[in-house]
């Protein structure tokens, strides 16, 4: 067995070599590895062939199409082993635009015990990236493609989208620069540029960067700070996080306040699932972030937790009704804060902040940088 991590790495110095020279002069192949690499919606199947693709080129003897123990041949494999012992660290070292984590636990994917033949319908979305990449791992078993090349290829694309989108985040950037004006954006025109941020498609993420940025602004004079935020597709349960934001006093580890942020109604099953946390895990605060109305019946339930909890306060508040009232009460912080949320916006892994999400925010924020320089 070749070391799959030497593989790897080959591919990537392949790739950084030679990054506008394909590998496959087929055109149907390269338009099926071009689907699953660059579909905005769906960043799992690309890891599903290129750990599969890792796993035949490591072992020849494997069955590309079998990526489960469970089938009980011989030359099946664990496509989950392969996925997490090498893939996650080599994805996250090189920055490239896949899912931080395995792709056989995506819904598509797990709980399966069988061989993955084209004709499969794996019920996942987009379909037409799932049966490209199907299709690309029966290429490899009949002998049309060779799981090097793939693997070599689907690496070249990657790095090939990174740097397309680190080339634009760096224009835009340098374009926000010569933009900024002598004042710094008022409170309000801060509270705009977040709003139309949200209002962007695929922005559930946006509230947990707004409140941990909040933190990181103001925390030193509060004498609190945010703890490092968790995945965002990664539920509480499996992290025993208490909330998707996490506050301590400054130099200690109990928490103090946890935030849960929706971007929908928050319902009564959402406070009790919290109560269940804080049975065991009791804080300060609790506190609900929702980008939607809040029912009237559900604050007075949550209001009268506070005897029931022993002294836990939980609430649900208006996720810019709550930045408003930060940015004027920190004034004074207001472009600190600005800074801490765009910093932690492009650092977020492209699978929770799509690229598309990041750039509006820079074409946003030079618009109203410009307006002010101008006015």
């Amino acid at each position: 067995m070749e070391d799959p991590r030497e593989l790897l790495e080959h591919a990537f110095l392949s790739a950084s070599t030679n990054l506008n020279a394909p590998r496959i002069s087929d055109a149907a192949l390269l338009r099926r590895i071009e689907l699953i690499a660059r579909n905005p919606q769906n960043r799992a199947a690309v890891r599903l062939v290129l750990s599969c693709a890792l796993a035949k080129v490591s072992r020849p003897e494997l069955d590309i199409r079998k990526p489960y123990t469970e089938i009980g041949t011989s030359d099946a494999f664990s496509g989950r082993t392969f996925d997490e012992a090498y893939l996650t660290a080599f994805v996250q070292k090189h920055r490239l635009p896949c899912n931080p984590t395995t792709a056989f636990l995506t819904p598509a994917l797990r709980n399966r015990n069988q061989m993955l033949t084209a004709d499969l319908n794996l019920v996942g979305r987009p379909p037409e990236v799932y049966r490209a990449a199907l299709e690309l791992l029966t290429d490899v078993a009949e002998n049309r493609l060779s799981a090097k090349i793939l693997l070599e290829e689907t690496v070249r694309q990657l790095v090939v989208i990174r740097d397309e989108n680190l080339q634009r985040m760096t224009s835009l950037l340098a374009q926000l620069g010569s933009a900024r004006g002598s004042l710094p954006l008022s409170s309000e025109a801060i509270l705009t540029l977040l709003e139309q941020h949200l209002k962007l498609p695929n922005s559930s993420r946006l509230p947990v960067l707004m409140v941990a940025a909040a933190y990181e602004a103001a925390g030193a004079k509060l004498g609190e700070q945010a703890l490092s935020l968790s995945g965002h597709n990664t539920a509480d349960r499996q992290t025993g996080a208490m909330g998707d934001v996490e506050v301590v006093l400054t130099d200690e580890t109990q928490i103090v306040t946890a935030f849960e942020m929706k971007t929908r109604r928050v319902t009564r099953e959402d406070i009790d699932l919290a109560l269940q946390k804080l049975a065991t895990s009791p804080v300060e605060n609790y506190i609900f972030i929702t980008t939607e109305p809040i029912d009237p019946l559900l604050e007075d339930y949550a209001r009268g937790l506070y005897t029931l909890t022993g002294g836990v306060e939980v609430v649900l508040l208006d996720c810019l009704g709550f930045i408003r009232y930060y940015l004027h009460f920190f004034h004074r912080k207001r472009s600190k804060f600005l800074a801490a949320y765009q910093s932690l916006l492009l650092e977020e892994p492209d699978s929770a902040v799509r690229p598309a999400l990041k750039e509006a925010w820079l074409a946003l924020r030079y618009a109203a940088e410009s307006v002010e320089a101008e006015s």
